[in-house]
């Protein structure tokens, strides 16, 4: 495995009486694409600004690059959750400023910009404000000064944000190119369909502690299978009783779910449903990312 480009032990931050990340540990390997998911409030933006040494940890310590965000400004990208636009400039200026902040000469930045501009579908907007694009335009337009010099490690806050699915689709497969190309990528989102289409490792807090930190292939294995999905031939409301094995049913549409215990006897389940209704269609269904949150978050809740 390649050494971590990030590192973080034992890390306390509090507001007040509030504990916004408690006793928390994480290691990011160079080179991963991790999802950063939490619900609203969970101490993701904290985390992640104690990463880009924004604000500093009350107890703990990370590490960045092999040492601090300070240190290494220049290898990191960082996206952050809200506008850091100048407004009034004009975006060729907005984006040649940003790019020779990170070091870039003049050339270079231009090159760099053109091409980012290209991709990420922005033609002919040089000569205009910042203020006269769009919220997803702005998006677009923030991610390229953050990606313009080329960063070792890419870090976005709510990248997705404000992007109707074309263009997150378009984002998400550029975020998915950077990482093939080597670059370490960090996100947070709420878009949990789009994390599990592109992470290969998962980070998951809530109310500043970590309840999941695995690679998503493991994360799916773990809980894999845990529905079953059922189509009547006739599709209608039914009564069933008790079910051994079956803490839940809901109906979803066409489709009857059946959410599993974990020591549930699938086959058996399956071989009653199918024995005693007649049956369309009757698969195990693998539970999504946001299956796994919601009764990740719903369990913490209630311990």
């Amino acid at each position: 495995m390649s050494d971590p480009a990030v590192t973080i032990r034992k890390v306390d931050k509090n507001y007040g009486n509030v504990r916004a990340v408690q006793s928390l540990d994480l290691d990011v390997p160079g080179g991963s694409l991790v999802g950063f998911l939490g619900p609203n409030g969970a101490g993701k933006s904290t985390t992640i600004r104690m990463i880009m040494s924004i604000i500093y940890p009350d107890a703990g310590s990370i590490g960045v690059l092999g040492s601090d965000a300070l240190k290494a400004k220049d290898r990191i990208g960082y996206l952050p959750e809200e506008r850091g636009l100048y407004r009034k400039m004009k975006i060729a200026q907005f984006l040649r400023y940003v790019a020779k902040l990170k070091g870039l000469s003049s050339r270079q930045a231009d090159e760099k910009i053109a091409w980012w501009l290209h991709r990420l579908e922005l033609p002919d907007v040089l000569k205009r404000r910042c203020e006269e694009l769009s919220k997803g335009q702005q998006q677009k337009l923030q991610f390229i000064a953050a990606v313009v010099h080329d960063p070792e490690l890419i870090i976005l806050d709510e990248p997705f944000s404000g992007l109707d699915p074309v263009n997150a689709a378009l984002l998400g497969s550029i975020i998915k190119e950077l990482n093939e190309r080597g670059r370490t990528i960090i996100f947070s989102t709420h878009v949990l369909h789009q994390a599990e289409e592109l992470c290969d490792r998962v980070f998951l807090i809530n109310h500043g502690i970590k309840l999941l930190d695995d690679p998503i292939e493991t994360v799916h294995d773990r809980y894999n299978p845990r529905v079953l999905s059922m189509e009547l031939m006739a599709p209608r409301d039914i009564e069933l009783p008790s079910i051994d094995g079956v803490e839940e049913m809901s109906r979803k549409g066409p489709l009857h779910e059946f959410h599993l215990a974990q020591n549930a006897d699938v086959q058996s389940i399956m071989q009653w449903l199918t024995s005693n209704l007649d049956i369309r269609s009757l698969e195990l269904r693998r539970p999504t990312l946001n299956d796994i949150f919601v009764e990740l978050v719903r369990g913490a809740g209630t311990s």
